[in-house]
């Protein structure tokens, strides 16, 4: 992987952290949005990239 790649990652992983975070104290139940937000953050950063390396965005 190369540098920009990481960088897109990194910063849908932590949008969905923030999201997880967020959902996590309105239901009151942090652990369990916390690991979601970073799991669906991570996918749509995954595929972002793939996007960005096809040519497709």
């Amino acid at each position: 992987m190369e540098k920009k790649e990481d960088k897109i990652i990194a910063q849908f992983t932590s949008y969905g952290l923030m999201a997880g975070v967020v959902f996590g104290v309105l239901n009151e139940n942090l652990g369990l949005w916390i690991a979601i937000g970073v799991a669906i953050g991570a996918g749509l950063g995954y595929v972002k990239m793939e996007k960005r390396k096809d040519g497709l965005e």
